[in-house]
């Protein structure tokens, strides 16, 4: 099941669907004609449906279950008319693995890490699927990470990696957009200036959906391109992985609380701009590809 969070216009207020085909099903309409009655809360977008459990994410595959012929027309759009919002508008964390693939660390003469490395991207970081990236004027290194990221399905503590999976919800496209101009603090003791290389507005790009963890086999297993104005800049495959998921989950809530709607994105496979000199400008398109999610394309604006 594909969920997205999205708007039949850009004035309307966002709200859950789910896709089929080129069809978007108004999760709020369709229940009210179904059932002839007042739509649940966990309708106004996929966080809030995830936060709903179990309960609230069948509740959304029996109403996808039905014939669109059986729905009024007010709960259906087609992807191309709807506005886009990020799968999970209002996570509690984004949590992101640095140099989890071991071309990628070595392309920035770094090493293979013996733990995952975390850190934490702002929630004001994170825009939809044809937003606009900011160039911040402050930033002339503007590269490009594609990575795979999973979304929480249910709360989960000291979680053990063989049951890390059942805590999953699903997958989407994630984009880590990094000002390397900021990589290094200017206090040399604190090294890495994680806030302003990871977390600047719009550094976030996410989505276009989140893809259930039942339509993909093995999210090791998947082949991700990074295509800059057709360029092709990355191209690797989770496979490629130091740290698998099921370690990355247990390594994160050691002491920490996962809660449904978190996202945590695994790292990305070499051929950013910090290795190859092509950093990002005004005008540039990126369209970013994961094999059974999608593509999640973004222009790049100057800040003005």
């Amino acid at each position: 099941m594909k969920l997205i969070t999205y708007s039949p216009s850009k004035e309307g207020h966002p709200r859950a669907g789910v896709i089929m085909g080129n069809i978007v099903i108004d999760l709020k309409r369709a229940y009210e004609a179904i059932y002839s009655g007042e739509p649940p809360d966990w309708f106004s977008d996929v966080g809030m449906l995830l936060r709903g459990g179990s309960e609230a994410v069948d509740l959304a595959r029996r109403i996808a279950s039905h014939s669109l012929n059986e729905l009024p027309t007010e709960a259906t759009h087609e992807l191309d008319s709807i506005t886009y919002y990020p799968p999970i508008p209002y996570p509690n964390k984004i949590l992101c693995i640095a140099s989890n693939y071991a071309e990628h660390s070595k392309e920035l003469g770094g090493t293979i890490s013996e733990e995952p490395y975390i850190f934490v991207k702002l929630q004001t970081s994170l825009i939809g699927h044809r937003w606009p990236i900011i160039l911040p004027k402050v930033t002339k290194k503007l590269d490009h990470e594609i990575e795979l990221a999973l979304v929480i399905g249910k709360r989960g503590k000291y979680i053990d990696r063989k049951d890390a999976f059942d805590f999953v919800a699903g997958f989407t496209i994630f984009n880590d957009i990094s000002s390397r101009d900021f990589t290094f603090h200017k206090v040399e003791r604190y090294k890495l200036n994680w806030l302003r290389v990871k977390s600047m507005d719009g550094s976030a790009p996410n989505g276009p959906w989140l893809v259930t963890k039942d339509e993909i086999a093995d999210p090791h297993n998947l082949q991700l391109i990074q295509k800059v104005n057709g360029e092709v800049r990355q191209n690797g495959s989770t496979s490629e992985m130091t740290f698998k998921i099921p370690e990355i989950i247990e390594y994160i809530s050691t002491g920490i609380t996962l809660l449904p709607g978190d996202i945590i994105s695994t790292g990305t496979p070499p051929g950013v701009g910090l290795a190859t000199g092509k950093f990002l400008k005004d005008g540039d398109i990126l369209d970013s590809q994961i094999e059974k999610i999608g593509t999640l394309t973004n222009e790049v604006h100057e800040e003005r």
